[in-house]
């Protein structure tokens, strides 16, 4: 998955150019991460490009946003239960402290993580989690990938 819809995420995901999106939601776009270090992590992209923080949004607009992380949330948990009886949970978070736009990380999490991680942030991992290619996102990834998109048809 090479090329330059990476430099605009949210602006690809309009044009149908984005090949990580899973749905277009309320207000914004679920996408399946681009490293999968734990199997179903997502992302909730807001579909307005400029829109750097939820307080960006207007309150009718923000609490979309807030159901389509919700939404996105449990469709990644129907999907990690049902393909790992180790799943544990899943984590939600708005953090914006990198990437400049309003978005939602959707983290499953699983007991078959090391102890010293499973309770504790996944921003801890170790970085090569992050750049091992393994981890990347890849054709492997398409059952979890098929079984969160068929979670979000059903909400």
């Amino acid at each position: 998955m090479a090329g330059d819809w990476r430099a605009d995420r949210i602006g690809a995901a309009l044009r149908g150019e984005n090949p990580t999106v899973l749905r277009r939601l309320e207000a914004g776009f679920a996408v399946i991460g681009d490293v999968q270090f734990l199997p179903g992590y997502s992302v909730l992209l807001v579909d307005e490009p400029g829109v750097q923080r939820l307080s960006d949004l207007p309150r009718t607009k923000r609490l979309s946003f807030l159901a389509d992380m919700d939404r996105l949330g449990e469709a990644v948990e129907r999907a990690c239960r049902r393909l790992d009886p180790d799943f544990r949970r899943v984590n939600l978070e708005i953090l914006g402290n990198t990437d400049p736009f309003l978005h939602a990380h959707v983290w499953p999490r699983f007991e078959w993580e090391p102890a010293e991680l499973v309770g504790r942030p996944v921003w801890l991992y170790p970085g090569d989690r992050w750049t091992d290619g393994r981890f990347r996102l890849s054709p492997c990834h398409d059952v979890v990938r098929d079984e969160i998109r068929s979670e979000l048809d059903r909400t």
